[in-house]
């Protein structure tokens, strides 16, 4: 019999280890991953990203959890709005959990 494996490590916003989340059991991280995969498709501006994943419900605050842990930033886009994308953090993060390609969606589009 293999000993159990530890439990699920995810990088928390200051890039360190937090081993309090779980990865991909907690609905909030799966749909984490859904907004990174959602966000690795095509350039997307900040309004379609907050019309599209921000909540006002406590227990799932993805696009609040996806800035705070810095797998998301808001930049200026090339048409003088502003416009989201993956960092290098959430990029691996994506690559670690779902590989390079996805089937999740923005809620509505799926």
């Amino acid at each position: 019999m293999e000993p159990p494996l530890p439990p699920p490590v995810t990088v928390g916003a200051a890039g360190q280890e937090d081993n309090r989340r779980s990865t991909v059991s907690d609905p909030v991280e799966s749909l984490i991953l859904d907004l990174l995969e959602w966000l690795a498709r095509r350039p997307r501006s900040y309004a379609e990203a907050i019309d599209a994943w921000r909540t006002s419900c406590p227990r799932l605050p993805v696009w609040e959890e996806a800035t705070d842990r810095r797998y998301v930033e808001v930049h200026d886009g090339v048409d003088g709005t502003l416009a989201v994308s993956l960092t290098p953090l959430g990029r691996s993060l994506l690559t670690r959990h779902r590989g390079a390609g996805g089937t999740s969606g923005a809620p509505g589009e799926r």
